[in-house]
């Protein structure tokens, strides 16, 4: 019985927002030791040492990002990802279309007596070596085909999960009575004390064909979808990026759309440390606190008067005088100071700022690109300046501009320029300029970082403003979806 771990990131950036965003979620976040969760769940899973290939199930937007994330993680733990292969949604249409793609591309590679381990990218679990034991259990449970999902033990009446009921024994775990939607803190609170209620992780482990048949008896139409996606999808190899026909797919989570209907179902009592991050709250627990209970990742701090306090301020000195119960997350170009104990109602704010198309919702100053990344220094009246970092090896796009001329200076490295008919090699220290309506093109042909600092100007500086001619991440109109899998 082959063991698959299948790694499910996504997310919208809601919930830590505005530390995590559409383009950046949660998964991505770098915790106060420097790590990130989907770095850490990778290394979780490798400790396995499970036989099968690691599958990431990931939106297509959020490839680049993972592929560097894990070569980062192997290079920081001297260590190879051991066979990696990616599942690309064209859009998220939450947990089932996506167990469903994983659970079509698994039968295929591994067959259906192949276990599938569903870990979300956005947890955070320090005990591994109970992990690894849960893991076991729910693995043989799943052998006997049930879908096992992971519940963990309560320490205190939290509002903001879901609850399992366990019932009978099942060898090492226990049949399932029923799930339960978030309770109020009364109901919650008569859970704790009863002890057979235990929180819904959003882990699951089940064979593949045991997963198939369940959601062809209760959801007919994501494996209808997810069929026809993986059916149309462009391959090429540890990369299957899934057909336009995924997002025909029901969003709906697993638990509403088979968990709650099936009969075989199961959950292993998850007795390890278990964190999933969903608010500020969960984040500040890895963050030290004085004797007043103030918890800071800062640069620098200072506490005047002040108790049980949260602020997350890496880039400059935060002051705090009078105040207690406060959340102060800062960023470069948004600062949210909220009530700790509605952490959870953050998404509000990040809902409202959707409504008005504010650009905090969807990324930070620092924008990642296949290719490195941009950081915008300062922006006025018909200009803006940018850090631009490229790879070794990378280029961006053969693109043009209509509004904007652009003036590039070198400070790192060397960079190929492709600038309307000619081409040319520009060293550190020296620079050149792009008339608007130029084509042009940008690449680091060195094995060092390129860094250049752009100054923008014109009447319109959008980054909306770009025409690509020619793209190698498959990003130019012309250039088939396939291009990606080949970058």
């Amino acid at each position: 019985m082959t063991l698959v771990p299948v790694i499910l990131s996504g997310g919208t950036g809601s919930r830590l927002w505005p530390l995590s965003r559409k383009s950046f979620p949660k998964p991505f976040v770098a915790l106060p030791d420097g790590e990130s969760l989907i770095q850490k769940t990778l290394l979780r899973v490798i400790n396995l040492g499970a036989e099968g290939p690691i599958l990431t199930v990931t939106n297509r937007d959020y490839y680049f990002l993972t592929r560097d994330t894990y070569a980062a993680c192997a290079k920081t733990h001297q260590g190879k990802i051991p066979d990696a292969h990616y599942l690309l949604e064209p859009e998220g249409r939450n947990t089932t279309p996506a167990m469903a793609a994983a659970a079509l591309w698994a039968r295929e590679m591994e067959g259906d007596d192949a276990v599938l381990l569903f870990l979300p990218a956005d947890h955070l679990i320090a005990d591994e070596a109970r992990f690894g034991a849960a893991v076991q259990s729910a693995a043989a449970l799943a052998g006997q085909g049930y879908l096992v999902t992971f519940g963990v033990t309560p320490t205190a009446p939290e509002t903001g999960y879901g609850y399992i009921q366990a019932g009978a024994s099942l060898g090492a775990g226990h049949q399932v009575v029923r799930f339960v939607e978030k309770p109020n803190a009364a109901t919650a609170q008569d859970y704790l004390a009863g002890g057979d209620y235990l929180w819904n992780s959003g882990m699951f482990c089940m064979q593949v064909g045991s997963l198939l048949t369940a959601l062809k008896e209760h959801a007919p139409a994501i494996l209808a979808a997810a069929s026809a996606a993986t059916a149309a999808a462009a391959r090429n190899g540890d990369t299957w990026e899934l057909g336009k026909e995924f997002a025909a797919a029901p969003d709906i989570s697993v638990d509403y759309a088979v968990m709650e209907k099936a009969a075989n179902v199961a959950v292993v009592r998850a007795d390890f440390d278990w964190n999933d991050l969903g608010a500020w709250t969960g984040y500040s627990a890895l963050m030290p606190h004085d004797a007043n209970g103030n918890q800071v990742h800062a640069r620098d701090s200072l506490f005047v008067d002040a108790q049980r306090c949260v602020v997350h301020s890496p880039d400059r000195l935060t002051a705090v005088l009078g105040l207690s119960d406060v959340l102060i997350i800062d960023t470069p170009d948004a600062l949210l100071i909220a009530d700790r104990h509605r952490d959870q109602e953050v998404k509000t704010i990040v809902e409202r700022l959707k409504a008005r198309k504010h650009d905090c919702v969807n990324t930070h100053t620092t924008v990642h690109r296949p290719w490195g990344t941009y950081t915008t220094l300062e922006e006025g009246d018909h200009f803006k300046i940018k850090r631009i970092i490229v790879k070794p090896g990378e280029k961006l796009s053969l693109q043009m501009h209509h509004h904007r001329s652009e003036h590039w200076v070198v400070v790192r490295g060397t960079a190929r320029i492709v600038n309307g008919d000619t081409e040319k090699l520009v060293l550190t220290n020296e620079s050149t300029y792009i008339p608007a309506g130029h084509c042009h093109r940008l690449e680091n042909p060195g094995v060092i970082d390129l860094v250049l600092i752009e100054v923008q100007s014109g009447a319109y500086l959008g980054e909306d403003d770009i025409v690509r001619f020619e793209d190698i991440y498959g990003r130019a109109p012309e250039v088939p979806n396939a291009a990606l899998l080949s970058a």
